[in-house]
């Protein structure tokens, strides 16, 4: 398990997007894995036929969902027909949502700030005071032709600064190590002893 729990989690959480349900999914599939060993042909590897599995079981998960959502309560006490008022929350406002618009803003001016000079100041004006090539042009006393050209470099040059940062945090993206892992770990053995007996 412990060889195969980031990757089966991440299968699941990527069908699933939530923590907690994919860790559910991941543990079942497990157990079901577990009962079906004698039925593994070793046609695939082992992993292959894990991932099937906990991937079968996430969404499994995703259809009962899907159904509940269908399902809205009627108000207590409300004539027939008359739904639950579902309040307007605009979701963007969470402070989840901005602790990430932070995030995404601070990378993004760190390494708008490393960009050359002439690329950044062109990019300032052009990307983020929206400033036509003509007015940065002017401002910068550059021809618009050398507006455009820096601009395309700057933003190549932001796209590969982004990509390497972005490759390089693939790698640790949805985590599954040290307790979270041992959690499940326990619980799996747990249920299969339970069944055992």
């Amino acid at each position: 398990m412990r060889r195969h729990n980031r990757t089966l989690f991440r299968v699941a959480r990527a069908i699933l997007r939530d923590d907690a349900e994919a860790e559910d999914a991941l543990q079942e599939g497990y157990l079901q894995a577990y009962n079906a060993i004698g039925g593994f042909r070793g046609d695939s590897k082992l992993s292959t036929w894990f991932a099937r599995i906990v991937a079968n079981q996430a969404l499994m998960r995703l259809r009962k969902q899907a159904r509940r959502a269908e399902i809205v309560p009627l108000q207590p006490g409300a004539a027939a027909g008359h739904l639950n008022e579902i309040p307007d929350t605009d979701m963007d406002q969470t402070p989840e949502r901005s602790a990430q618009r932070s995030e995404v803003r601070r990378l993004l001016e760190a390494n708008i700030d490393a960009l050359p000079d002439d690329y950044r100041a062109v990019f300032m004006l052009r990307a983020v005071e929206e400033m036509s090539v003509e007015e940065a042009a002017a401002v910068l006393k550059i021809p618009p032709a050398t507006v455009r050209s820096r601009l395309f470099r700057a933003r190549s040059l932001l796209r590969e600064a982004l990509a390497a940062k972005i490759d390089l945090a693939c790698e640790d993206a949805f985590g599954f190590a040290g307790a979270r892992c041992d959690r499940v770990v326990a619980n799996v053995m747990q249920r299969i002893a339970k069944e055992s007996a």
